[in-house]
């Protein structure tokens, strides 16, 4: 049943019930791994998340782990995607045109300022038709790879995925980027964008946006989880700051999944 409810992510969902929904299907298989370890991989594992220093993501605090177990779609996606690589290079047909000019565009940036690609890279990706996965893969949620998003389309996690590997081919480093789920309070709509640590600026690049934006711009963003290829955050408001709610979506989960 958790397999279904990132449908919330980039629809019109309540933010008390999204707050709830958001991401369980990628924290339901932790809290499942959480039931039948033992007390020593607990501790192991908590041993291994650690709190960022300093201000977080959009004012949050940050706690982050190395435990990628419970992210089987984005690690699905990341497999998916070295898979087709090869087919970039192939001639071009109807199925894979869209591969290749990606990459011829990819191609076009290299001489570039780093500034210009992000810029570039933003305004390429925006221009894709959006398309709810239920409308575009039958199913309530599903993780594209760039053949598949170029091809036909895609939803917010999409964009910010096609962003983050379009990037990274450029030659950005991925542990400065992440993939960041969370709730945009004046649309009262669950979302998902890439955040780009550049210069000692954070950087959103946003399929609801034109423009990129800095992150210290944006006051109705409120994040939940964001993730790399190394590390995934849970975000949390800071104790004490007004407003804050006394159990995240981890926790939610764990109740639910219980």
């Amino acid at each position: 049943m958790f397999r279904s409810l990132f449908v919330a992510v980039c629809r019109g969902t309540r933010p008390v019930l999204a707050a709830s929904l958001l991401l369980l299907a990628w924290a339901v298989d932790a809290a499942a791994e959480e039931r039948v370890a033992d007390k020593s991989l607990a501790v192991a594992a908590l041993a291994k998340s650690a709190a960022a220093p300093g201000p977080g993501l959009f004012g949050t605090q940050e706690i982050r782990s190395a435990n990628m177990k419970a992210f089987k779609k984005w690690r699905s996606v990341l497999q998916r995607y070295r898979g087709e690589r090869h087919l970039e290079k192939k001639p071009c047909t109807d199925r894979v045109c869209p591969l290749r000019h990606w990459r011829d565009f990819l191609t076009s940036l290299r001489s570039r300022d780093a500034r210009y690609q992000i810029n570039a890279v933003n305004r390429y990706m925006n221009a894709v038709r959006y398309i709810s996965d239920r409308r575009n893969n039958g199913a309530t949620d599903y993780w594209s790879t760039p053949r598949e998003f170029l091809g036909r389309g895609g939803d917010c996690e999409d964009y910010a995925i096609a962003k983050y590997l379009s990037l990274r081919a450029l030659g950005f480093d991925p542990n400065a980027m992440r993939i960041v789920v969370l709730q945009d309070m004046s649309r009262n709509l669950a979302h998902a964008v890439l955040v780009l640590h550049q210069q000692g600026e954070r950087l959103v690049l946003d399929n609801q946006l034109k423009k990129v934006v800095a992150a210290r711009k944006i006051r109705h963003y409120r994040p939940y989880y964001s993730i790399n290829e190394s590390y995934w955050w849970r975000h949390k408001k800071p104790s004490g700051r007004p407003g804050s709610k006394p159990a995240g979506p981890a926790v939610v989960a764990q109740r639910n999944a219980g």
